[in-house]
């Protein structure tokens, strides 16, 4: 048993080719184009059938989220079970997926920048336009600027917010949120009250969608008080599953909504090649999330890299980018 989920195979964010296809297996052939997918789409279950969600009863989301990975794998190293995480494994020269947790991409799309659709650019973009469904003319608060939150910024102004509010404590992610399509930015460390209070004055009594990118239940907390009494919509979009969370019950009974969302509400199989297409068409950016290319051989400096939040996201690639 793995009681602990290791010794896994980390990485769940990327895509690749093809090699070969398993018996059974027909909406792939070999040299096909795909991104492998956290979040499966078997189009049979009760979930995939409804348009209400985009969770798939086959998926490890459904099972053993605690540990991030399921007990079956197909991999294997001198012998030994290696668990998927999430049932990817990404930081890999080859995987074996479930065909419902593959989604086949357009042969122009480059694999080094359509990879950033396989969680991140998915989750935040999604959580702005599927999830808290951002109307034109809105005022929004993206609190947490990494990748997650800069796609949430990108989410907002595709869906026409007029006033989209970057909020950080590192003032360096600001410049980086303008491209995205913030027009505003508050740093919670240059006041001494509460963020909602500062957001409230600048609002007209609050936004009207903020999201948390962060995963931190003190900030989630702050993202629902700084929305609008009335109509407000708070949409949480950082993983987290370690503390609870809380709020006064007038700040609902008010009229707020708060909510959740798992890859941007995207149901998997058919989001992906969407956003694929979108990238193509020049609606959605993604070159601009990669601050840094290496080798996988390189992976644990890329992790430093993001744990002190020197990148947005670094590629990583099996051969010389």
């Amino acid at each position: 048993m793995h009681k602990e989920g290791f010794p896994v195979v980390l990485g769940h964010e990327g895509a690749g080719i093809v090699e070969s296809i398993g018996p059974g297996v027909t909406e792939f052939k070999p040299g096909d184009k795909v991104i492998p997918l956290f979040i499966s789409q078997c189009r049979e279950c009760r979930f995939c059938k409804s348009p209400k969600t985009n969770q798939c009863v086959k998926g490890w989301a459904a099972d053993r989220y605690d540990v991030m990975a399921l007990e079956e794998t197909r991999l294997t190293c001198k012998g030994k079970k290696l668990l998927q995480f999430l049932g990817t494994s990404t930081f890999s020269e080859y995987t074996v997926l479930n065909q419902i947790a593959v989604a086949k991409i357009d042969p122009a799309a480059p694999l080094d920048k359509v990879c950033l659709l396989g969680c991140g650019v998915c989750t935040g973009f999604g959580a702005a336009v599927n999830t808290a469904q951002v109307e034109p003319g809105s005022t929004c608060a993206v609190f947490g600027l990494g990748a997650v939150g800069l796609a949430a910024v990108m989410g907002c102004k595709f869906a026409g917010a007029k006033r989209i509010i970057a909020v950080d404590i590192n003032p360096e992610k600001f410049e980086k949120a303008k491209v995205f399509g913030a027009t505003e930015f508050v740093n919670p460390k240059d006041h001494s009250r509460p963020i909602s209070q500062v957001l409230a004055e600048m609002t007209e009594g609050g936004v009207d969608y903020s999201l948390e990118c962060v995963g931190n239940v003190a900030v989630m907390r702050s993202a629902l008080e700084s929305c609008v009494k009335g109509w407000g919509v708070s949409v949480l979009v950082g993983w987290t599953d370690l503390h609870d969370f809380a709020a006064r019950p007038i700040q609902l009974i008010a009229g707020r909504t708060w909510k959740g969302t798992l890859f941007g509400g995207f149901k998997s199989k058919d989001g992906v090649p969407e956003m694929v297409k979108a990238y193509l068409d020049r609606k959605v950016k993604l070159d601009e999330f990669i601050t840094h290319n290496m080798t996988l051989d390189r992976v644990n400096d890329a992790i430093e890299l993001m744990k002190h939040g020197q990148c947005i996201r670094t590629v990583l690639s099996v051969s010389q980018p």
